[in-house]
Protein backbone atom coordinates (compact mmCIF):
# COMPACT_ATOMS: atom_id res chain seq x y z
CA UNK A 1 0.00 0.00 0.00
CA UNK A 2 1.63 3.22 -1.17
CA UNK A 3 2.24 5.91 1.76
CA UNK A 4 -0.90 8.45 1.77
CA UNK A 5 -3.05 5.28 1.67
CA UNK A 6 -1.41 3.70 4.93
CA UNK A 7 -1.25 6.89 6.52
CA UNK A 8 -4.86 7.62 6.48
CA UNK A 9 -5.49 3.86 6.08
CA UNK A 10 -8.14 4.83 2.56
CA UNK A 11 -8.77 3.07 -0.48
CA UNK A 12 -7.52 5.68 -2.79
CA UNK A 13 -5.09 8.45 -2.46
CA UNK A 14 -7.69 11.04 -3.38
CA UNK A 15 -8.69 14.03 -0.43
CA UNK A 16 -11.98 15.94 -0.55
CA UNK A 17 -10.85 19.24 0.74
CA UNK A 18 -12.63 20.89 3.54
CA UNK A 19 -14.38 23.88 1.96
CA UNK A 20 -16.68 26.34 4.30
CA UNK A 21 -20.18 25.58 3.10
CA UNK A 22 -19.97 22.63 0.53
CA UNK A 23 -17.97 20.32 2.88
CA UNK A 24 -20.61 18.93 5.56
CA UNK A 25 -21.21 15.56 6.82
CA UNK A 26 -22.75 14.23 4.02
CA UNK A 27 -20.28 15.00 1.59
CA UNK A 28 -17.19 13.81 3.52
CA UNK A 29 -18.62 10.56 4.59
CA UNK A 30 -19.81 9.93 0.72
CA UNK A 31 -16.10 10.29 0.10
CA UNK A 32 -14.90 8.11 2.61
CA UNK A 33 -17.08 5.73 1.81
CA UNK A 34 -15.86 5.77 -1.69
CA UNK A 35 -12.50 5.21 -0.85
CA UNK A 36 -10.73 8.70 -0.71
CA UNK A 37 -10.40 10.68 2.35
CA UNK A 38 -13.14 12.97 3.48
CA UNK A 39 -13.21 16.48 5.23
CA UNK A 40 -15.34 18.43 7.31
CA UNK A 41 -14.56 22.32 6.37
CA UNK A 42 -14.97 23.48 9.90
CA UNK A 43 -14.27 27.35 8.72
CA UNK A 44 -17.97 28.10 8.46
CA UNK A 45 -19.12 26.33 11.38
CA UNK A 46 -19.95 27.52 15.02
CA UNK A 47 -18.17 24.68 17.22
CA UNK A 48 -21.56 22.74 18.30
CA UNK A 49 -22.41 22.32 14.67
CA UNK A 50 -18.95 21.11 14.01
CA UNK A 51 -19.70 18.78 16.81
CA UNK A 52 -22.70 17.59 15.29
CA UNK A 53 -21.21 17.51 11.46
CA UNK A 54 -18.65 14.82 13.05
CA UNK A 55 -21.33 12.87 15.13
CA UNK A 56 -23.30 12.25 11.56
CA UNK A 57 -20.40 11.45 9.59
CA UNK A 58 -19.33 8.98 12.00
CA UNK A 59 -22.78 7.44 11.77
CA UNK A 60 -22.77 7.48 7.95
CA UNK A 61 -19.03 5.89 7.28
CA UNK A 62 -17.15 3.98 8.97
CA UNK A 63 -14.20 4.39 7.23
CA UNK A 64 -11.65 7.43 8.44
CA UNK A 65 -12.53 10.70 7.71
CA UNK A 66 -11.21 14.00 8.85
CA UNK A 67 -11.68 18.17 9.85
CA UNK A 68 -9.91 21.11 8.16
CA UNK A 69 -8.95 23.46 10.51
CA UNK A 70 -8.58 27.05 9.34
CA UNK A 71 -6.35 28.13 12.09
CA UNK A 72 -7.40 32.02 11.97
CA UNK A 73 -10.55 30.73 12.87
CA UNK A 74 -12.23 32.48 15.82
CA UNK A 75 -13.44 29.67 17.56
CA UNK A 76 -10.23 27.73 17.68
CA UNK A 77 -9.66 26.81 20.66
CA UNK A 78 -12.94 25.54 21.37
CA UNK A 79 -12.81 23.31 17.49
CA UNK A 80 -9.86 21.75 18.56
CA UNK A 81 -11.15 20.63 22.05
CA UNK A 82 -14.48 19.40 20.09
CA UNK A 83 -12.24 17.47 17.48
CA UNK A 84 -10.27 16.44 20.52
CA UNK A 85 -13.53 15.06 22.57
CA UNK A 86 -15.04 13.21 19.15
CA UNK A 87 -12.25 11.65 18.83
CA UNK A 88 -11.24 12.32 15.65
CA UNK A 89 -8.00 11.23 14.09
CA UNK A 90 -7.31 13.38 11.37
CA UNK A 91 -6.87 16.82 10.97
CA UNK A 92 -5.86 19.16 8.35
CA UNK A 93 -4.98 22.61 8.96
CA UNK A 94 -4.77 25.93 6.98
CA UNK A 95 -4.12 29.66 6.82
CA UNK A 96 -1.74 29.95 9.67
CA UNK A 97 1.17 28.67 11.62
CA UNK A 98 1.47 24.92 11.78
CA UNK A 99 3.58 25.00 15.13
CA UNK A 100 0.35 26.56 17.33
CA UNK A 101 -1.35 23.16 16.77
CA UNK A 102 0.59 20.69 15.29
CA UNK A 103 2.44 19.08 18.55
CA UNK A 104 -1.10 19.20 21.30
CA UNK A 105 -2.93 17.45 17.92
CA UNK A 106 -0.28 14.60 17.73
CA UNK A 107 0.00 14.15 21.35
CA UNK A 108 -3.76 13.16 21.17
CA UNK A 109 -2.63 10.48 18.53
CA UNK A 110 -4.04 12.71 15.63
CA UNK A 111 -2.57 12.82 12.18
CA UNK A 112 -2.01 16.12 10.91
CA UNK A 113 -1.63 17.99 7.75
CA UNK A 114 -0.68 21.44 6.81
CA UNK A 115 -1.71 23.45 3.58
CA UNK A 116 0.91 25.73 2.51
CA UNK A 117 1.35 27.41 -1.31
CA UNK A 118 5.23 27.65 -1.25
CA UNK A 119 8.22 26.22 -0.17
CA UNK A 120 9.88 28.11 2.85
CA UNK A 121 6.33 27.14 4.82
CA UNK A 122 6.53 23.33 3.70
CA UNK A 123 9.70 23.31 5.29
CA UNK A 124 8.36 25.58 8.32
CA UNK A 125 5.80 22.42 8.58
CA UNK A 126 7.89 19.44 8.52
CA UNK A 127 10.09 21.32 11.44
CA UNK A 128 6.64 21.59 12.99
CA UNK A 129 6.12 17.51 12.65
CA UNK A 130 3.69 17.48 10.80
CA UNK A 131 2.35 13.57 9.27
CA UNK A 132 2.07 15.46 5.78
CA UNK A 133 2.14 18.53 3.65
CA UNK A 134 -0.49 20.02 0.62
CA UNK A 135 1.20 21.95 -1.40
CA UNK A 136 -1.67 24.46 -3.10
CA UNK A 137 -1.01 25.86 -6.94
CA UNK A 138 -2.16 29.62 -7.71
CA UNK A 139 -4.92 27.57 -9.85
CA UNK A 140 -7.40 26.60 -6.50
CA UNK A 141 -10.38 28.27 -5.46
CA UNK A 142 -10.93 29.96 -2.11
CA UNK A 143 -8.32 31.45 -0.10
CA UNK A 144 -5.19 31.10 -2.10
CA UNK A 145 -0.93 31.97 -2.04
CA UNK A 146 0.65 35.33 -2.55
CA UNK A 147 3.29 34.32 -4.79
CA UNK A 148 0.90 33.16 -7.71
CA UNK A 149 3.04 29.77 -8.07
CA UNK A 150 0.67 27.29 -10.08
CA UNK A 151 0.70 23.63 -9.43
CA UNK A 152 3.13 22.19 -12.10
CA UNK A 153 5.61 24.66 -10.72
CA UNK A 154 4.80 24.28 -6.83
CA UNK A 155 5.07 20.31 -6.92
CA UNK A 156 8.47 19.38 -7.66
CA UNK A 157 10.05 22.46 -5.50
CA UNK A 158 8.15 21.38 -2.42
CA UNK A 159 9.01 17.47 -2.89
CA UNK A 160 12.49 18.52 -3.65
CA UNK A 161 12.56 20.60 0.00
CA UNK A 162 10.66 17.94 1.85
CA UNK A 163 11.01 14.42 3.40
CA UNK A 164 7.27 13.70 4.30
CA UNK A 165 4.39 12.78 2.28
CA UNK A 166 3.41 15.22 0.00
CA UNK A 167 -0.27 15.98 -1.47
CA UNK A 168 -1.10 17.85 -4.50
CA UNK A 169 -3.92 20.75 -4.96
CA UNK A 170 -5.02 23.31 -7.15
CA UNK A 171 -6.45 22.52 -10.77
CA UNK A 172 -7.13 18.63 -10.19
CA UNK A 173 -10.28 17.58 -11.18
CA UNK A 174 -9.55 14.62 -13.57
CA UNK A 175 -7.96 11.24 -13.38
CA UNK A 176 -5.07 12.79 -16.10
CA UNK A 177 -4.11 15.65 -13.52
CA UNK A 178 -4.10 13.33 -10.33
CA UNK A 179 -1.32 11.30 -12.88
CA UNK A 180 0.43 14.47 -13.82
CA UNK A 181 1.21 15.39 -10.17
CA UNK A 182 1.75 12.16 -9.15
CA UNK A 183 4.60 11.85 -12.30
CA UNK A 184 5.98 15.42 -10.27
CA UNK A 185 6.24 13.77 -6.98
CA UNK A 186 3.12 13.98 -4.78
CA UNK A 187 1.75 11.05 -3.57
CA UNK A 188 -1.49 11.89 -2.67
CA UNK A 189 -4.24 14.26 -4.43
CA UNK A 190 -6.62 17.00 -3.09
CA UNK A 191 -9.89 17.89 -5.29
CA UNK A 192 -12.18 20.89 -3.98
CA UNK A 193 -14.03 22.14 -6.64
CA UNK A 194 -15.31 19.27 -8.48
CA UNK A 195 -16.86 17.76 -5.24
CA UNK A 196 -18.39 21.34 -5.10
CA UNK A 197 -20.84 20.15 -7.49
CA UNK A 198 -21.55 16.77 -6.43
CA UNK A 199 -24.90 15.63 -5.04
CA UNK A 200 -23.69 15.54 -1.65
CA UNK A 201 -22.32 18.71 -1.10
CA UNK A 202 -24.40 21.26 0.63
CA UNK A 203 -23.21 23.89 -1.70
CA UNK A 204 -26.60 26.04 -2.61
CA UNK A 205 -27.89 24.33 -5.88
CA UNK A 206 -27.81 27.43 -7.42
CA UNK A 207 -23.84 27.83 -7.10
CA UNK A 208 -23.24 24.04 -8.51
CA UNK A 209 -25.43 25.39 -11.61
CA UNK A 210 -23.25 28.71 -12.06
CA UNK A 211 -19.83 25.98 -11.66
CA UNK A 212 -21.07 23.90 -14.02
CA UNK A 213 -21.97 27.28 -16.20
CA UNK A 214 -18.35 28.52 -15.80
CA UNK A 215 -16.42 29.23 -18.81
CA UNK A 216 -12.41 29.56 -19.14
CA UNK A 217 -11.68 32.84 -17.41
CA UNK A 218 -14.43 33.28 -15.21
CA UNK A 219 -12.80 33.06 -12.23
CA UNK A 220 -10.10 35.91 -10.91
CA UNK A 221 -7.96 36.20 -7.94
CA UNK A 222 -9.02 38.91 -5.98
CA UNK A 223 -8.98 40.44 -2.45
CA UNK A 224 -5.38 40.51 -2.03
CA UNK A 225 -4.22 43.42 -0.15
CA UNK A 226 -6.56 41.34 2.18
CA UNK A 227 -6.42 37.36 1.74
CA UNK A 228 -5.88 36.51 -1.77
CA UNK A 229 -9.22 34.42 -2.64
CA UNK A 230 -10.08 33.01 -6.37
CA UNK A 231 -13.53 34.27 -6.75
CA UNK A 232 -16.76 33.52 -9.85
CA UNK A 233 -16.78 36.38 -11.17
CA UNK A 234 -20.34 38.51 -10.32
CA UNK A 235 -21.55 41.22 -9.29
CA UNK A 236 -19.38 41.31 -5.89
CA UNK A 237 -16.37 40.43 -7.55
CA UNK A 238 -17.07 43.72 -10.49
CA UNK A 239 -17.40 45.90 -6.61
CA UNK A 240 -14.36 44.42 -5.47
CA UNK A 241 -12.33 44.84 -8.86
CA UNK A 242 -13.44 48.67 -9.06
CA UNK A 243 -12.61 49.64 -5.75
CA UNK A 244 -9.08 47.56 -6.26
CA UNK A 245 -8.88 49.59 -9.24
CA UNK A 246 -9.21 53.02 -7.58
CA UNK A 247 -6.68 52.13 -5.32
CA UNK A 248 -9.49 51.66 -2.30
CA UNK A 249 -7.64 51.35 0.97
CA UNK A 250 -7.96 47.89 3.20
CA UNK A 251 -11.17 49.18 5.46
CA UNK A 252 -13.12 50.07 2.31
CA UNK A 253 -12.67 46.51 0.93
CA UNK A 254 -12.74 45.25 4.44
CA UNK A 255 -16.44 46.95 4.85
CA UNK A 256 -17.52 45.58 1.14
CA UNK A 257 -16.71 41.94 2.44
CA UNK A 258 -18.69 42.61 5.35
CA UNK A 259 -19.76 39.08 7.79
CA UNK A 260 -21.50 36.17 5.90
CA UNK A 261 -20.42 37.07 2.38
CA UNK A 262 -19.51 33.74 1.42
CA UNK A 263 -22.28 32.14 3.21
CA UNK A 264 -24.22 34.00 1.24
CA UNK A 265 -23.10 33.39 -2.26
CA UNK A 266 -22.15 29.25 -1.54
CA UNK A 267 -24.88 28.19 1.09
CA UNK A 268 -27.70 30.91 0.14
CA UNK A 269 -27.18 30.78 -3.43
CA UNK A 270 -27.28 34.39 -4.07
CA UNK A 271 -25.15 34.77 -7.46
CA UNK A 272 -25.41 38.38 -7.52
CA UNK A 273 -24.27 39.33 -4.30
CA UNK A 274 -22.40 37.00 -2.83
CA UNK A 275 -18.70 35.12 -2.99
CA UNK A 276 -18.16 32.42 -4.88
CA UNK A 277 -15.10 30.89 -4.05
CA UNK A 278 -14.45 28.17 -6.97
CA UNK A 279 -11.17 27.29 -8.55
CA UNK A 280 -10.17 27.54 -12.62
CA UNK A 281 -11.39 24.04 -13.30
CA UNK A 282 -14.77 25.16 -13.06
CA UNK A 283 -14.56 26.22 -16.73
CA UNK A 284 -13.86 22.51 -17.29
CA UNK A 285 -16.59 20.90 -14.75
CA UNK A 286 -19.98 20.03 -16.91
CA UNK A 287 -22.25 18.24 -14.55
CA UNK A 288 -23.84 17.45 -11.02
CA UNK A 289 -22.85 14.31 -10.33
CA UNK A 290 -22.92 11.32 -6.80
CA UNK A 291 -19.63 11.32 -5.01
CA UNK A 292 -19.08 7.94 -6.54
CA UNK A 293 -19.53 8.72 -10.03
CA UNK A 294 -17.26 11.05 -9.50
CA UNK A 295 -14.21 8.92 -7.82
CA UNK A 296 -15.40 6.00 -11.19
CA UNK A 297 -14.15 8.65 -13.33
CA UNK A 298 -11.03 10.06 -11.25
CA UNK A 299 -10.04 6.22 -10.92
CA UNK A 300 -10.79 4.78 -14.62
CA UNK A 301 -8.82 7.88 -16.16
CA UNK A 302 -6.04 7.58 -13.79
CA UNK A 303 -5.77 3.91 -14.58
CA UNK A 304 -6.40 4.31 -18.41
CA UNK A 305 -3.24 7.20 -18.24
CA UNK A 306 -1.06 5.25 -16.13
CA UNK A 307 -1.69 1.86 -18.86
CA UNK A 308 -1.20 4.45 -22.36
CA UNK A 309 1.55 6.09 -20.82
CA UNK A 310 3.45 3.03 -19.90
CA UNK A 311 5.44 1.70 -23.16
CA UNK A 312 6.79 5.27 -22.60
CA UNK A 313 8.79 7.18 -25.63
CA UNK A 314 11.86 4.76 -25.81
Amino acid sequence: MDTIQRLFNIKYPIIQAGMIWCSGWELASAVSNAGGLGLIGSGSMYPEILREHIQKCKQATSKPFGVNVPLLYPNIEEHIKIIIEENVKIVFTSAGNPKTWTNHLKQHGITVVHVVSNVKFAIKCQEAGVDAIVAEGFEAGGHNGREETTTLVLIPQVKKAITVPLIAAGGISTGKAIAAVFALGAQGAQIGSRFVTTIESSAHINFKNAVVNAKEGDTQVSLKQLTPVRLLKNSFYQKVDELEKKGAAIEELSNLLGRGRAKKGMFEGNLEDGELEIGQVSGGIDKIQTVQEVMDELILEYNSVIKNMSNGFL
